[in-house]
């Protein structure tokens, strides 16, 4: 099934989001957070394949607009700065997701690529009625007024070893908050890996230290459907 175009407001702006169904009449929903960059094939096909799996799967906007890859690093410092901007998008997405038809409520996960991993912990610091928040090489940093209540949903981080944007003491900072909350967390560092190793795309750019690694996208899209799984339980009729 084609994706379907949902526009949206969040934040006081316009974003346009990509809505894949699942076949059941009441499938458990995964969220799916972009890069830096914004939305992005890669996030729009990620969703595709969750849907294929039996959940339906929403790409969120946190833009609303498109903008260069040269703007980027600008957008984002903006989006990290202003205080409670990234999660008042993010739960405008989740609700508007939430609410359509095929998709359970009650059973919710959201998942991130790189700044969508901070975008998937800023729901779960929040109390956002996601069952689990899992990001593929992740910025562990946190975003100003990042709310600092317990985490309910169960916590998964997939980060390269020689990810040069998320140095040790980045994990070890986001490993102690983690403990300190008393979260059911996992935080998996893969071995000679480097960052955007989940996007194909990533290579054409030639930027040290970024590079696809299809190994370790595969082995971390394993891990991942395993938590959604143990979370949202298995959609029926969906062996794979």
């Amino acid at each position: 099934m084609p994706l379907a175009a949902i526009d949206y407001e969040a934040d006081g702006v316009r974003m346009r989001g990509y809505f894949a169904a699942a076949a059941s009449p009441s499938a458990p929903g995964v969220l799916v957070a972009h890069e830096a960059p914004g939305m992005s094939e890669h996030v729009q096909h990620c969703a595709e394949r969750l849907a294929q799996l039996g959940y339906a799967a929403f790409a969120l906007d946190l833009y609303g607009e498109p903008f260069s890859y040269e703007q980027a690093m600008q957008r984002h410092q903006g989006m990290m700065n202003t205080p409670g901007r990234m999660l008042r998008r993010a739960r405008a997405a989740l609700d508007t997701f939430a609410s359509q038809p095929g998709v359970d409520p009650a059973r919710l996960g959201v998942i991130g690529f790189c700044q969508g991993g901070i975008t998937a912990m800023e729901l779960a610091r929040a109390g956002a009625p996601v069952r689990c928040a899992v990001g593929f090489h992740p910025g562990l940093v946190r975003p100003a007024g990042s709310s600092d209540g317990p985490i309910a949903a169960k916590v998964l981080m997939l980060v390269g070893d020689d990810d040069p944007v998320i140095p040790p003491e980045d994990r070890a900072a986001f490993a102690a908050e983690m403990r300190d909350k008393g979260a059911d967390w996992q935080l998996h560092i893969l071995g000679g890996v480097g960052h955007s190793f989940t996007n194909p795309a990533v290579d054409a750019l030639q930027m040290p230290g970024f590079r696809y690694d299809a190994n370790a996208d595969r082995r971390a899209w394993s891990m991942m459907v395993s938590l959604l799984e143990e979370t949202l339980a298995k959609p029926r009729g969906h062996a794979d």
